[in-house]
């Protein structure tokens, strides 16, 4: 029996100009606005059992943030913690999120009063956070829910390569005469989420795994996630849509075989990766291509059951030796200095080298090991598994493989933001995410194995 109710909303959450943009290892403020930033939330009910799925137009969401957002939701709906799932679909053209001031990629350099305009928007951000969520439990009408799976073929590629040196690089260049082999597998499936509501919007939720770091710049952008939004809702009338980002660590927009006319409307930025709005918009345009092959041929599926839990697990931490310490500590300090001419590296080999320098110094004494949380939202026979931070496209297979669902939808970013979760192996290849990241080689397949464990247990 169907007892299935869904809620919608969506409020504005674009920074004021000056505020900083987060996503490189370089400060950037923003001049202006490509795209107006938001909340998408979702409220599904099923009388007595509630959950809010938000997703918004930012980078990441530090946990600790995050738990003072969730508080200002609970606070204002009478929801619990485990009943509300927050996401960030990840553009690099957004906002520093924070209430100290203090940019999470550590760039240094900002005055006071652009620090107290990241310390204002994160306090309004908690407060639309709230808002929408109350405004879509408002909105709460009767639905039927479907699902199905579309394909988005030739946006989103590997973002490794093993190169003839022997070394790995992460995005070493379109065109680099000095790739070996891609490492690793892309996923081009697109998750579909239908909710027909009476006498409302149809709602849709997509959910594939790509990086939205296609725009760059000082503008602010939601990148393609926030074009495939407008792109759809102009494509079906009385459409309201929605995104998810999926298991992205790895994974990005940069074709290094570019040929013909996949170069157009893009421009060499300064890490040697290709950028541009127009392939944004056409990243989107192919994510819309891949919801409509399915759209009207959803599996649809009575649900008379929602299920949430937030599940916390143990990962050992990425501890630097005593012996790669002064190294660390020499990068570290130029960069803080603005002396990055000064670290004999160029490009992403550079962000690398101070990504990895930055890991060493903060973990010199620790801590041997952290704790997170990963989110489970079980509704009807569709599953989704949270992640608090970005994990490699290998990640979101084998989560993928928990049996017994409809579909199972893998989200990065979920609820918190705890960096990278690379695959074992690439601890050993080397690379930007697995140099930078926290937590020591395995935490991915931890992850795996207890997402699809958290899935089982709610059934």
């Amino acid at each position: 029996m169907n007892t299935l109710q869904v809620g919608f909303s969506r409020v504005n959450i674009t920074p004021p100009l000056g505020t900083e943009i987060v996503g490189y290892f370089q400060a950037r403020y923003a001049e202006g606005v490509l795209d107006e930033l938001e909340i998408n939330a979702l409220a599904l009910s099923t009388g007595e059992s509630k959950v809010v799925l938000m997703a918004a137009d930012l980078c990441f969401i530090n946990t600790s943030v995050q738990k003072v957002i969730c508080e200002h939701i609970c606070n204002a709906t009478g929801l619990t913690p485990d009943q509300i799932v927050v996401h960030s679909t990840h553009t690099h053209t957004g906002p520093v999120v924070n209430l100290d001031g203090i940019n999470g990629m550590q760039v240094s350099g900002a005055d006071e009063s652009k620090r107290e305009l990241v310390r204002e928007y994160g306090r309004m951000l908690c407060r639309k956070f709230a808002d929408a969520a109350v405004m879509a439990l408002n909105d709460l009408k009767p639905a039927q829910m479907g699902y199905a799976v579309g394909h988005a073929p030739n946006i989103a590629f590997v973002r490794r390569f093993r190169m003839k040196d022997g070394k790995v690089r992460t995005n070493p260049g379109v065109g680099n005469p000095d790739i070996l082999h891609p490492i690793g597998d892309v996923d081009e499936q697109v998750n579909v989420l239908r909710f027909d509501r009476e006498d409302g919007e149809t709602i849709v939720l997509a959910n594939m795994g790509c990086h939205p770091d296609v725009v760059g710049g000082s503008l602010i952008s939601g990148d393609w996630p926030t074009l495939f939004r407008h792109q759809m809702e102009r494509s079906l009338p009385n459409v309201k849509a929605m995104f998810f980002n999926g298991a992205q660590g790895d994974v990005n927009h940069v074709n290094v075989n570019a040929k013909g006319g996949d170069l157009n409307g893009m421009f060499n930025d300064f890490d040697d990766v290709a950028r541009g709005y127009p392939h944004a918009r056409h990243m989107a345009n192919v994510v819309v291509g891949a919801v409509l092959q399915v759209y009207e041929k959803v599996n649809y599926t009575d649900v008379d059951s929602i299920r949430s839990k937030l599940q916390t697990i143990s990962v050992p931490s990425n501890m630097p030796t005593p012996e790669e310490m002064p190294l660390a500590y020499k990068y570290h300090e130029l960069h803080n200095a603005g002396r990055d001419d000064e670290i004999p590296f160029e490009g992403m080999e550079l962000t690398t080298a101070i990504a990895d320098a930055n890991r060493k110094v903060r973990l010199e004494h620790g801590p041997a090991s952290f704790s997170m949380q990963l989110t489970g939202v079980v509704i009807g026979n569709v599953a989704l598994v949270g992640v608090p931070g970005e994990p490699f496209n290998g990640v979101g297979l084998g989560i993928k493989k928990a049996q017994g669902w409809g579909l199972v939808m893998p989200c990065c970013l979920t609820n918190g933001s705890e960096g990278y979760f690379p695959m074992r192996d690439s601890y050993d290849e080397g690379g930007y995410e697995a140099r930078s990241s926290r937590f020591k080689a395995g935490t991915a397949e931890i992850i795996i194995k207890e997402g699809v464990a958290l899935l089982d247990s709610l059934r």
